[in-house]
């Protein structure tokens, strides 16, 4: 999209969109995308870009995740592959291998049904393909630290299984030295260190010529020497040696991967770029879920019809302060191209047209925007903005030859693919005089087919959009009553600028105000008020219909409420029915399940007992059993009679009473909170608070 002039981002504050698209990026390939971000003007790629942020905002509202987790710059890394004789180290490889894993998971995830339900995301793939070698040549090498493997070569299995045969006689022998030093009294409290990679004893400065070896340095404080026992010295040198070799080993086994690897170098720049518009995608998602962001319908000609469109930046202002936010609906097409709005200072005219112009970037941009999703927006080429004093002192143009210059770029660029916005169309100027030329402006702006829209207080203006075709009056409403704008654009009839209004409100004299009123033109000054009396007659109109649809709603809901509790209640009683039908089937059915219960154990019983005839007592107990109050009653005074309570710990072995069928019996074993207790010849777990300890009465006779 062609913009004028060069400011015309700014003054739309689109470069504030772009910023908190830019927070929402974790990569430095979407933050350099989202910092450029390009205004499309074919349909094919707004589509896409468009369908895209939408599929992944529905993945964060349904609160899916999206293996999409590399977020590191290894541009150098991939780069470094591409040259031949380069070497990448085992963390640099990791990074390398953490970038495939990500795309391994991003091409898991897009199975069958993810393809099909996400065809937009899908396309980013396409085109390119999963090398699971990368992957693999890399686990042979490296550990999951990124350290190369024993196993990497022979060589270097070999030469680490001396290394560690060494280290280990070098440890033993270090050990007898430093025991053998400090029952000297040698050693100092360190007893050992390191220096330049060879393993030294601590010893006292005076003991050091005592002690055979290399001297390697002192403390600070000149109380501690450093040596190298002549015992380690040889042993030292083959474990330097070693190492040395190792590391040789290691270097080339690096050079050999990152030469193994460099064929899939541009492979690799895919996968990063991949990740980066997955993540770009990503930000773009997160920006429309924080701007209640939708996907209108897209239109490929020149129109405008938003519904319930927002400003973005004043929703996320607004959100954050817990305000409301007034949307504007507009519809602008080929019968109806430019419209003038008027009304009082501070009504909301300048934001409104930020609100068109802005949402339209972003929709060209790829973003999804703040608007009604039944809403249709078209796609236009050029956008030319004026707005505020643009007059420049360089070149010795006052407000007026600025304003001029920018109305002939207008008129002499303008076609049907352009939108344009004016703010104060003619001002700077004798009113007569500007307004004459603000009339020839529009005029040809309409004649050239542009869209736009034009703030004005001009009466002139007003007047013209009555009666020429393609131009349209509209208004921002105004509380004339308590003087407070109510930001709402009313489309078709002119508004008043309410300015003897706002005047007596203030408390001027009204002498100077019946002054002021004589000097207007009486034809002027009436029709002034016409377009006053006939705003607020609308606005009483438009509350009266509000009114009278939240009535209708609310008859509406109440209806509804009531027929679901009548079918609730309708309910209620069938169920009552059914249930006190059922109420003696159920009780029985209870009963008998509890008795099949006590049956199956009565069984296991006696299986195990020897003692058949208390058995049979069990069931017929169970069978022909009395009151369950009665017979705990008569067992509880028979357990009384031959036992008291005691206040002993319970522990394996105590004689023990169970709280709730007077039963007694011995604990056998304590299972953490719970004691298995052999009651007759069945063990139960009973919980411990159940229990309390017993000890037989001793019965004297005299």
């Amino acid at each position: 999209m062609k913009l004028y002039p060069e400011s015309a981002s700014t003054q739309l504050e689109f470069d504030k969109v772009k910023a908190l698209l830019t927070e929402h990026c974790r990569t430095v390939y979407a933050k350099n995308k989202a910092e450029n971000l390009r205004i499309h003007t074919k349909k094919e790629f707004i589509d896409t870009e468009l369908q895209q942020t939408n599929e992944f905002k529905m993945l964060l509202l349904q609160s899916q995740y999206f293996p999409n987790d590399f977020v590191l710059n290894i541009a150098r890394e991939i780069k470094l592959l591409s040259i031949p004789g380069s070497m990448l180290g085992g963390e640099q490889l990791m990074f390398v291998r953490k970038l495939a894993d990500c795309v391994q998971n991003i091409f898991r995830w897009f199975d069958s049904e993810k393809r099909l339900a996400y065809p937009a995301m899908t396309r980013v793939i396409e085109g390119t393909y999963y090398e699971k070698t990368i992957i693999e040549l890399i686990d042979d090498v490296l550990d999951e630290y990124g350290n190369v493997k024993d196993n990497a070569s022979p060589e270097l299995q070999k030469i680490r299984m001396s290394l560690f045969r060494k280290r280990n006689e070098l440890r033993r022998v270090f050990e007898r030295v430093i025991a053998k030093l400090a029952k000297s009294g040698y050693t100092a409290d360190i007893d050992e260190s390191f220096s330049n990679g060879r393993r030294v004893v601590a010893v006292f400065s005076e003991y050091k010529r005592q002690v055979k070896g290399i001297l390697h340095g002192e403390s600070d404080s000149r109380k501690t020497a450093y040596i190298e026992p002549e015992e380690t010295i040889e042993l030292n040198n083959d474990v330097f040696s070693l190492e040395n070799e190792e590391q040789k080993e290691v270097t080339r086994i690096l050079r050999e991967l990152t030469a193994k690897l460099s064929v899939y170098s541009a492979l690799l720049q895919v996968y990063l770029q991949v990740v980066g518009e997955f993540d770009f995608i990503r930000a773009k998602g997160r920006l429309a879920v924080d701007m209640n962001g939708n996907y209108p319908n897209v239109l490929d000609k020149a129109i405008i019809d938003m519904k319930d469109a927002y400003h973005p930046l004043l929703f996320l202002y607004n959100k954050q302060s817990g305000k409301p936010t007034i949307p504007v609906t507009l519809t602008l097409d080929g019968n109806q191209r430019i419209l003038v709005i008027s009304g009082p200072n501070a009504g909301g005219k300048t934001v409104t047209m930020k609100t068109i112009g802005l949402n339209q970037m972003m929709l060209q941009s790829g973003l999804l925007v703040p608007v009604s999703p039944v809403s249709q927006m078209g796609i236009f080429k050029q956008l030319f903005i004026h707005i505020g004093d643009t007059q420049s002192i360089e070149f010795e143009l006052s407000t007026y030859s600025s304003h001029l210059l920018h109305m002939k770029h207008f008129i002499e660029n303008a076609n049907g693919k352009t939108m344009f916005f004016i703010d104060e169309l003619g001002s700077g100027s004798d009113p007569n005089l500007g307004g004459a030329f603000a009339e020839v402006i529009m005029e040809e702006l309409a004649r050239r087919h542009a869209f736009g829209i034009v703030t004005t207080h001009y009466l002139n203006l007003k007047v013209m959009a009555n009666h020429t075709i393609g131009i349209v009056n509209g208004a921002m409403a105004f509380d004339e009553k308590n003087l407070q704008p109510l930001y709402k654009l009313m489309v078709g009839k002119p508004g008043s600028s309410y300015t003897f209004s706002i005047a007596e409100r203030i408390g001027l004299p009204q002498h100077l105000i019946n002054r002021a009123k004589k000097l207007v033109d009486e034809d002027h000054f009436r029709l002034d008020k016409l377009l006053n009396n006939t705003e607020q007659d609308l606005q009483k109109l438009d509350k009266e219909k509000r009114d009278l649809q939240r009535l209708l709603k609310e008859n509406e809901k109440l209806k509804k409420e009531m027929e679901v509790v009548l079918d609730k209640e309708r309910h209620k009683q069938q169920v009552e029915l059914i249930r006190h039908q059922n109420k003696i089937t159920e009780e029985r059915i209870n009963e008998l399940k509890d008795t099949e219960r006590k049956l199956k154990q009565i069984v296991l019983e006696w299986r195990k007992s020897e003692n058949k005839e208390e058995v049979m007592r069990n069931v017929q107990n169970l069978l022909f059993k009395k009151k369950e109050q009665v017979v705990n009653n008569k067992l509880a005074k028979k357990v009384e009679s031959k036992y008291r309570e005691t206040a002993a710990e319970i522990a394996i072995g105590t004689k023990v009473k169970m709280k709730k069928n007077h039963q007694v019996g011995i604990v056998k074993e304590i299972r953490g909170r719970r004691a298995v207790v052999q009651i007759g010849l069945l063990p139960m777990s009973v919980d411990l608070k159940d229990l309390v300890a017993v000890e037989e009465k001793i019965i004297t006779t005299e």
